[in-house]
């Protein structure tokens, strides 16, 4: 009976360091991203006539 609650308690966990991994990468790849478009909206800023 513990031997199961050992193994669901490991896959649990693996499944959750997974997951954080795969959401710090994909925000930090959002962020960078936020950060390029937003400097590339500044630059092309100063080009725009009124």
């Amino acid at each position: 009976m513990n031997e199961k609650a050992y193994k669901a308690m490991g896959l649990a966990g693996a499944a959750g360091i997974a997951v954080g991994i795969v959401v710090a990468v994909i925000g930090i790849a959002a962020g960078v991203i936020s950060i390029i478009s937003g400097a590339r909206l500044l630059k092309e800023k100063k080009g725009i006539l009124f």
